[in-house]
């Protein structure tokens, strides 16, 4: 029988002339329409054809049986046949399918003595998955494995055969003991029992597939069955019968007609036989040109100057209601997409679509559009792990898998949900403790009982307020009762093996521990998380044990691929939707977003297993076949009355190449002198720039220059203070006035300051032995003190290794230094506390490093540095007082259990181990003199800023213009500074 094949035009509405086809073919018969059966490639499409369906017969009526038969890259494959036709094994399924599949890459690996974790073999064996699909979709012949790999190829080729064989030879053993076949393998059965059910029975009624391209060979299989049924029909979108014989034959896998030819000649049917299926009215002939031009097979591209020759009218025309917006980057090209979907809601009816594969510009998109409260559906949702339960069970895996180190376990108990039981503002109110007095710095011991310890010495530490200690005293057993609830995920992760299931049911468990099931299993996200964590669960059974170091890894890839889609018609007239969705669909006015190459079309990529070559002799298709799929997609939608095409020219700020449908365009157009035809002429690149943009010019932001009160300015500060009051006034305002301190980094290196710190303590702990006399061998002391010291400490193996040895080369220095001094020292005072009062009942506090008093009456102050200490002009200029001040304290007896005596020198020591081991040097200048300036320079500073109408400016004489300070962002230096940090004058 002669197969009846019709054909809608790419411009007219798909769904409408569908349904009013089969209306005038019916007649007004309601029984006559109820008897159809139509099958269509989506459940989306199936949805609008009866809506249509409705619309056009003015109400409610009996419709035809729709039906989704799916297509390539569909999510589902959906179809209806009688229940004893198709005694079918079930689909395996895809997560027990990746995790067999890794268990066979596992034995492969074993038996060839390799050492593949299991991370690697899930790589692995979703790639494995992939092509096991494309050899079933196109029913490639697996048996050909042996061939492909003859001895004159590399040697890498013959392995990769060896490894695929694995699908051919084991992989049928391993699913028939599953009872299960593969999804692709289940989806061509279907469709071919359909087919057979319908060839030997047909329906009584009228048959129709439309819409399907027929892109799988069991699809194009059943349309051919259903094109040649006494009351089948097959309606094709978009088929060019315009298009000259000589490009016909010529047609690449890359061109959108490609696919088209291919199906019927599946099914014989030579194309001067289709039909069209519904008379419409010639409106967008011109676009149809356009583009049939545009995209035609580049060997016949030379029939461009025939239209040049006439004058490009028809090219022209087709340009009417077609335009390229060009936008600087990924976000401009949202917020314009964004502005054109709003502004399509001016007008009364009218309905828009973004159409994209790039799911990163959907979700800009639909955030954008969020500016106007209006929430959007996109039609691909968001991955799982993207949502607020999947993204918390995704964190708790990876805090557990990190032994809780800092960083995964704040952003696992800062999470919304987490709450262990209790209010969420209390259990955060804990949790920014435990952030602050222990997590920052360097990082504790590894694991909950490492956290705990560290709770437990921050809580006794002398240096915290007493208020601090109060709150870690009671975070303590909030602590441990949460330790309770994550040890056992804990433990089972850092066992050498574990079974998978096991893990996931410490997963499970740890997750309602941590948080309430009742909010963490809500809604569309909090049931595909729980459908995911259950079907992993239920997959894992008989799965031989893992390294539970790849769990982690694992569960988050799963909830990345899980999709979450909102509910359908979360605006009634826009959408956001995949070029295969919307093939059938239509729309006022239509965006095709994201024309980049890479984007749309996405890349040829090489096979990863086979050579192109390979692959032909398998019976696979070459990888430009996906390309040719989406020209049809785009020349389908691009042939609608109100086109808007749209690509960034920067993506995360490389050029990106225009699409090579653009290309073909604008060739096309500039050769005829129309390309100005495309432009956006409503700017909407610079109306979206417009709306980030504040009202009347901008102006720079003006250097800060807080006032506070009299009684709100500092009465105290340190030696060290007074150098920062000099060179950043700002930072003692914020640190005295508003009472901030920086925090330290998280998971913080061990540096100089630690460094400094245990030198300090090691050299004080030596002094203090030295007032009982001078060791026998004081090098080594300094060296034992040291080890103590730093295992007190707890410094890590790996910084102990390049600490120690500097540290002997400069305690070697300074005993022979010291020892020399002891002659000149009647008696030492280290790390003694002392202040002075000065007018305005200020008070100037420090700690000297260290007091030497003199046998001739006079003293000395020396400070340690393990860095670079002051120059000497900066001392001498008091832009480093600290030594200074620390000799105007000591003349008025500032120091407790010291005699007040005057310092006739100031001595920086350098203990630094390196290249040259230490250094000693004395601030070259009258001491007596420079003390009392700097006693004179303090008090007028300190009368200064007793005026209230003196500011605290930032950074007026900074250590340097490239160094931040603790508050540089707080005086939001970058803002108002000239060029970076240069302040200005």
């Amino acid at each position: 029988m002669t197969p009846k094949v019709f054909t809608i035009p790419p411009g007219a509405p798909f769904a409408e002339t569908l349904a009013r086809g089969l209306i005038a073919r019916l007649g007004d018969d309601p029984l006559a329409l109820a008897d159809a059966t139509i099958y269509l490639p989506t459940r989306r499409a199936t949805r609008a054809l009866g809506e249509t369906f409705a619309k056009v017969l003015g109400g409610a009526a009996l419709l035809p049986s729709i039906r989704a038969l799916g297509d390539v890259d569909a999510d589902e494959f959906l179809f209806d046949a009688e229940a004893d036709d198709l005694t079918l094994p079930p689909a395996i399924a895809p997560i027990r399918r990746r995790l067999l599949l890794a268990t066979l890459v596992k034995r492969w690996d074993e038996k060839r003595g390799g050492s593949l974790g299991f991370a690697q073999t899930t790589a692995l064996a979703r790639g494995l998955a992939h092509f096991l699909d494309e050899c079933q979709t196109q029913n490639a012949d697996l048996s050909k494995l042996d061939e492909l790999a003859p001895a004159s190829l590399a040697a890498h080729w013959s392995e990769v055969r060896d490894f695929l064989e694995l699908l051919h030879t084991q992989w049928p053993t391993l699913l028939a003991a599953e009872g299960a076949i593969d999804p692709a393998d289940h989806r061509n059965r279907a469709l071919s029992a359909l087919a057979r059910r319908l060839a030997t029975h047909p329906p009584d009624g009228p048959v129709i597939a439309a819409g399907s391209t027929g892109s799988i060979p069991a699809t194009g299989e059943l349309l051919g069955v259903i094109a040649r049924l006494p009351q089948g029909s097959l309606v094709l979108p978009g088929l060019d019968r315009e298009l000259d014989d000589e490009s016909w034959l010529a047609l690449d896998p890359g061109h959108p007609q490609y696919g088209m030819k291919q199906l019927l000649a599946r099914i014989d049917m030579r194309r001067e036989f289709v039909e069209t299926w519904q008379p419409v009215p010639p409106v967008r002939e011109a676009r149809e040109t356009l583009l049939r031009e545009t995209l035609r097979p580049a060997p016949t591209t030379d029939a461009w100057r025939a239209i040049a020759e006439r004058g490009g009218q028809e090219i022209a025309q087709g340009l009417e209601g077609l335009t390229l917006i060009e936008t600087a980057h990924p976000g401009e090209e949202a917020s314009s997409i964004a502005l054109i979907l709003r502004q399509s809601l001016e007008t009364k009816g009218a309905t828009a679509a973004l159409v994209t594969p790039d799911r990163n510009l959907a979700r800009r998109v639909a955030s954008e559009m969020g500016r106007w409260d209006i929430l959007i559906d996109d039609s691909a949702g968001r991955p799982l792990a993207r949502t607020p339960p999947g993204a918390f069970l995704v964190l708790l895996a990876e805090a557990a898998d990190s032994e809780f180190a800092p960083v995964p376990l704040l952003a696992l108990l800062k999470h919304p949900l987490a709450t262990g039981g209790e209010t969420a503002a209390d259990f955060r109110a804990k949790v920014r403790v435990l952030d602050r007095l222990v997590l920052r710095g360097p990082r504790p011991d590894r694991g909950l009982a490492g956290l705990r310890n560290a709770i437990a010495r921050a809580a006794v530490n002398e240096r915290l307020p007493e208020s601090d200690k109060a709150l870690l005293t009671a975070l303590l057993p909030w602590f441990t009762t949460l330790s309770e609830t994550l040890r056992p995920l804990e433990t089972i992760l850092h066992e050498k093996e574990a079974g998978l299931a096991a893990l996931v049911d410490a997963h499970l468990r740890a997750a309602e521990a941590l948080a309430e099931p009742e909010a963490l299993w809500r809604g569309d996200a909090g049931e595909a998380a729980r459908s995911l964590i259950e079907e992993l669960g239920a997959a894992a059974e008989d799965i031989p044990p893992i390294a539970p170091s790849a769990y982690a890894s694992l569960f988050a890839e799963l909830a990345e691929e899980r999709p979450v889609r909102p509910a359908y018609g979360r605006h009634p007239r826009l959408a956001i939707l995949g070029p295969l969705e919307a093939r059938l669909l239509s729309f006022d006015t239509i965006v095709l977003g994201g024309l980049n190459e890479g984007t749309w079309p996405s890349s040829a990529t090489a096979d990863p297993w086979l050579s192109r070559p390979m692959r032909k002799a398998l019976g696979l298709e070459a990888p430009e076949r996906a390309i040719g799929l989406a020209a049809h997609d785009f020349a389908t939608l691009a042939a609608g009355s109100r086109v808007i095409l749209s690509r960034p020219q920067k993506v995360e700020g490389t050029p990106a190449v225009a699409s090579r449908w653009l290309q073909r365009l604008e060739q096309l157009t500039k050769g005829l002198e129309l390309n100005a035809r495309l432009k956006d002429t409503a700017g909407y690149p610079t109306l979206a720039r417009l709306l980030s943009e504040p009202d009347g010019q901008p102006s720079r932001m003006k250097r800060p220059a807080p006032t506070p009160p009299t009684d709100a300015r500092p009465k105290r500060l340190s030696v060290t203070e007074i150098e920062t009051w000099l060179r950043d006034p700002y930072a003692i305002y914020a640190k005295h006035v508003l009472r901030l301190r920086p925090l330290e980094d998280h998971d913080a290196e061990i540096g100089a300051l630690e460094r400094g710190t245990a030198v300090h303590a090691v050299l004080e702990a030596f002094l203090r032995e030295c007032e009982a006399g001078w060791p026998q061998n004081a090098e080594r002391r300094l060296i034992e003190l040291a080890e103590q010291i730093f295992a007190e400490a707890a410094i890590p193996k790996s910084t102990l290794a390049l600490w120690q040895p500097r540290f002997a080369r400069a305690a070697c220095w300074f005993a022979q230094v010291e020892q020399a001094r002891r002659a000149t020292i009647a008696r030492s005072f280290v790390e003694r506390k002392g202040e002075r009062i000065f007018p305005g009942e200020f008070t100037l506090r420090c700690q000297a490093d260290r007091i030497d008093i003199l046998r001739d009456g006079s003293a000395a102050i020396i400070d340690y540095k393990t860095g670079n200490p002051p120059s000497n002009k900066q001392v001498k200029t008091l832009l480093a007082p600290q030594l200074p001040l620390e000799g105007a304290i000591l003349k008025e007896g500032g120091f407790p259990g010291v005699e007040a005596v005057a310092a006739n020198a100031l001595v920086y020591i350098r203990f630094s181990g390196g290249a040259d081991a230490g250094d000693l040097r004395e601030v070259d200048a009258d001491i007596a003199a420079l003390i009392a300036e700097a006693e004179e320079k303090l008090i007028n500073r300190i009368a200064l800023f007793a005026d209230p109408a003196t500011p605290y400016t930032p950074r007026v004489m900074p250590f340097r213009a490239d160094i931040t300070g603790d508050y540089d962002h707080l005086a939001r230096v970058r803002e108002w500074s000239l060029s970076g940090w240069e302040a200005e004058e």
